[in-house]
């Protein structure tokens, strides 16, 4: 069995209140798992308005599959929430 994760920080520049960035990232994370297999939390930076950290985990037995499957849902998020711009992602796998 192999585990990859992704781990992203988004920077919410338009954000002044927990509760926009509250609605903002809760957005994110209920569309993230209806469109890839993958589970997701908000891990990190919960009480700070401008940036939230995301992550995407999955399992399989293709590292190959796993990290294209984590790398297209990044691809998507920059595509589909362009107002929420990716300061930073990391993919790790773990075998």
């Amino acid at each position: 069995m192999i585990i990859a994760s992704c781990v992203i920080t988004l920077e919410l520049d338009a954000v002044f209140s927990l509760k926009e960035k509250r609605s903002i990232v809760k957005s994110i994370l209920n569309r993230l798992p209806q469109k890839f297999n993958v589970a997701v939390a908000e891990v990190d930076k919960q009480d700070v308005w401008g940036t939230a950290v995301i992550a995407l985990v999955t399992v399989g037995n293709d590292a190959a599959h796993l990290h294209s499957q984590l790398q297209t849902a990044v691809t998507w998020l920059e595509d589909q929430r362009p107002d929420v711009p990716i300061s930073d992602y990391e993919i790790e796998i773990l075998t």
